[in-house]
């Protein structure tokens, strides 16, 4: 892991504000955050939101990594550039495949969503932080898309903190629903921003997947924690 991944991960939560305004802007207004007097409840939904990315985003790592296999590793590090490159077309609206991992998980959020439904109208900040915990697990590509990149990470640590990350990013958008910042809004859904992390993420997967291939077979001699030491040092993306 190295910083470019965390980096990126930033970048994908800030790349997805039109998505995240798109999905869960009318979401947000609907929960009266945007006109709640209380900032305490707007910032305990955000928490919340942010620490399920994060808590998912720690148990995918420490189940992926619990895997010490060479060939495992070498099959992840070339998922993580393929999801980089798909999640860089999806960002740029080139192409819509990402959109298949939300149909897969509409059957996971509704049972979710049917106890998300009894914590409305929020009116304290506590069930504010809950809805936020239950948010995590709403069907969106770029949520799923990206709890899928940080557990190639292998690392309980290094996948939340690539979650914690991701959803940093997506505040800027989130925070100008709950808080009226339309000048903000604009700027997040300029197209021309959009496509420069666009390409920043499909350049960075065609580099992981050049790193792969050209160290993997390297990285396959060994095992263990030694393949691991090598995809390291190799520094890839992840």
């Amino acid at each position: 892991m190295t910083e470019i991944s965390y980096v990126g991960a930033l970048g994908l939560g800030l790349a997805g504000a039109g998505h995240c305004l798109g999905m869960c802007g009318g979401i947000a207004a609907a929960l009266n955050l945007g006109g709640h007097r209380s900032l305490a409840v707007s910032l305990s939904y955000h928490g919340g939101r942010i620490a399920s990315y994060t808590l998912l985003g720690g148990l995918l790592g420490l189940a992926a990594g619990s895997v010490d296999i060479a060939a495992w590793t070498i099959g992840l590090r070339y998922l993580a550039g393929l999801l980089l490159i798909g999640m860089g077309l999806y960002i740029a609206d080139w192409w819509r495949g990402m959109a298949l991992l939300e149909q897969a998980g509409s059957r996971l959020w509704q049972p979710v969503q049917r106890l998300s439904s009894r914590l409305l109208p929020v009116r304290h900040w506590s069930q504010g932080l809950l809805l936020g915990l239950c948010w995590g697990l709403m069907p969106c590509g770029l949520i799923y898309s990206s709890l899928a990149w940080a557990a190639t990470a292998q690392d309980w640590l290094q996948s939340a903190t690539m979650m914690l990350l991701f959803g940093i990013g997506t505040l800027p958008a989130m925070l100008t629903t709950s808080l009226g910042a339309d000048r903000l809004q604009v700027f997040l859904r300029r197209r021309g921003l959009k496509i420069v992390i666009a390409l920043l993420l499909i350049a960075s997967g065609i580099w992981t997947l050049y790193m792969v291939i050209a160290h993997g077979s390297h990285a396959t001699q060994g095992g263990g924690h030694s393949h691991h030491q090598q995809m390291d040092h190799s520094q890839m993306g992840h």
